[in-house]
Formats: C-alpha cells, structure tokens, sequence
C-alpha cells in the first residue's frame, strides 16, 4: 500500500527552494484542483501566511506524546510562528483499539470520525498523525480524499531512516518493528523496495500488546517478556545475518523502551544492533530556514485531551520520560483533559456474556 503524502525528513530545504512556486501554483490553478491541495504546497501557506498556529498531534494512546514533546521542545526559540497551540488529541475511542477492530473498512470509519471531530473541536492549522497504524489507516478515510488542512504522517520519517542506515551499512538486514496493521500493511517494505533495497533484508515483526505494556511502564517486567519475545522472533525470521542488524521502532510507544530493546538484543547475542527512532524528527519540516527566527521567540501552550483516561500509573510511567524533553508538555499531560464525550463514533462495543 501507497502511503499518503508527507515530507520527507530531507525535504526542508527543497521546500524552502521551491515555496514560491508552491504558492504560485496554488494561486493559479485554484482551490479544486490537485496541485492546489498538494501537502507541499499547504506546509508553505501555513508557514508562509500564518504567524498564529494551532498544530494538532495525534496517535491511539501516549506514543505520540513523544512527538508533542519533540516539537514542543523546538518551537519556541526557532521564532517561526509568533504563536504556537500543541494540542495532543487521543484517538483512541475504546480499549479495544484499532488494532482490535475486525476489518480496515471500520478502522477507517472510525478515525474518520475522530478526524470530523477534531476539526470541529479545534480547527487546526495542520494535523500531525504520530503513528504508524494509524497514518496507514489514513488513506482509507474520507478525510483523506480532500483533506482542508495539511495531514502529515510519520511513515516517510521511519522509511528514510531505514534507506539512511541502509546506505551506511548496505550489507545490514532491517527488523521493522511495529503494530499488527503496521506490519500487516507492509508499508514500510514495500516503499523500501520500491527504491530498491534488498527485500529478503527487511524483516517485518509485530509486536502485539507491546505498546499498552510500554504504557503501564516501560522498565516493567511486562515490557521486558514481551520486547523478548519479540526480538526473539524477529531474530528467528533473521537466521544467521551476513552482515550487522538494525531495528527500527515504526510504532511511536517503543522509542521510550530504547533501553529494553537494547538489552534484549544484548541477551540474544547482538549487543551493537542500531535502534532507529523517527519521533524526534516528524517535525523536522517546520524548521525551515527561511522561517526561522522571523519572531524573536514563538509562544506556546500545549494541550492534551483525551476520551478515554491516563490513569496515574501510565501518567507516572511516561511522564517523566517527556519531562527530560520538554517540561510543557510533561505539565500538560499532568493537567490533561479527560472527556468521555470527547468524540462520537460508530464503534459498537463487543457484547459480553
């Protein structure tokens, strides 16, 4: 599967190049045509046109809040906005999650809904998809065949990094690690191959239930059996490599189990295997140079809202994880917004007997 349009981690500087002809053509061929609602080209309005900004985040659980943190970390010495709103939305609509939904018709549907709800709700400047399941879920919704606003997945980000480590060490093998619908998807090979990579060198493992466990502690012995485990199975799928391994986190919770990734490679015999993390890129697009520093300092406020709760332990478990990247948005997830009503969805839970 294609995925949706998003810029590249090494796209700022063409962009920045080319800004004038984005917005020259946007100008010329009018609201209804392709090229009027490319991606590129609404990134350039945005930041071209708009010194107020309302960025909204969001991901099915807390990975995502690695991302917000990221940006929010950034965003007030680069000056490129006079001011910035952070709002962290939760699209997560029932604990089932949309890894437990039976097709990707009624995923779409769902998140669809969320992103009706959003708009409504907050009227963003652009949205920020930080996750995988669920910028591949993306290309299915109605939102995303005329979307009003830029929508910007992290999938290009993790597939870059690869290709990255790939022409660094050509004879590596990749482990993609990522979400059932991720790993499903094969997004990720297929763009890999696309550009032609080795396909019988990029190994795909889902890890399932590996982010709720990451959520409820990361150092957990919990995380721990499972990241085990499935380093295990991808080691499994790997045999014997010719060359060194790397892993990639294509889920936005692992990048705050580094450390146990690392040590269960260690325990398996592969104490160098690199770790890949996109999170703290995603936003790099923003930062162009021709709009940073136009304010002498970008004002923020960061938001987190979410439908379901972060109970205490969860908030104890990642919160001080974002705090070591960006106190406002660690503050933000200790005041966030619980609001069952947040959205509305078509999701009929399961009956129980």
């Amino acid at each position: 599967m294609k995925p949706f349009s998003s810029l590249r981690r090494r796209a700022p500087l063409l962009l920045a190049a080319l800004a004038p002809l984005f917005l020259a053509v946007c100008a010329d061929a009018g609201p209804g045509t392709p090229e009027a609602r490319s991606t590129e080209a609404m990134i350039q309005d945005v930041l071209a046109n708009k010194e107020d900004v309302t960025i909204l985040i969001t991901d099915s659980g807390m990975g995502g809040l690695s991302v917000a943190a990221d940006l929010a970390a950034r965003l007030p010495g680069s000056g490129v906005f006079r001011n910035a709103e952070v709002v962290y939305y939760n699209a997560q609509f029932h604990s089932t999650g949309y890894n437990g939904l039976g097709s990707e018709e009624e995923k779409a549907l769902i998140f669809g809904e969320v992103l009706d709800a959003m708009m409504e709700q907050y009227d963003p400047d652009m949205i920020l998809i930080a996750c995988n399941t669920l910028s591949v879920v993306y290309e299915n919704t109605e939102f995303a065949k005329n979307p009003p606003i830029p929508v910007v997945g992290i999938v290009d980000t993790g597939v870059d990094l690869i290709a990255d480590q790939f022409r660094k060490t050509p004879d590596a093998t990749a482990i993609v690690f990522g979400t059932l619908t991720t790993i499903e998807s094969g997004v990720h090979k297929d763009l890999l191959v696309s550009q032609g990579f080795p396909e019988d060198r990029i190994v795909g493992q889902a890890a399932h239930r590996l982010a709720g466990a990451i959520e409820r502690g990361p150092d957990s012995e919990e995380t721990m059996n499972y990241i085990r485990q499935f380093v295990g199975e991808a080691l499994e799928k790997v045999g014997e490599p010719e060359g060194p391994l790397f892993g990639s986190f294509n889920c936005t919770h692992y990048g705050f189990a580094r450390d146990q990734f690392a040590a269960a490679f260690a325990e398996a015999g592969f104490p160098d295997v690199e770790l890949l993390d996109p999170n703290p890129m995603m936003s790099d697009f923003l930062f162009q140079p021709p709009y940073l520093h136009r304010h002498p300092q970008t004002n923020m406020a960061v938001e987190v809202v979410s439908k379901l709760e972060f109970t205490e332990r969860e908030r104890g478990a990642i919160g001080p994880l974002l705090r070591a990247v960006s106190p406002a948005a660690a503050d933000a997830l200790d005041s966030y917004t619980f609001d069952p009503d947040l959205f509305q969805t078509s999701f009929q839970p399961p009956v129980r007997n």
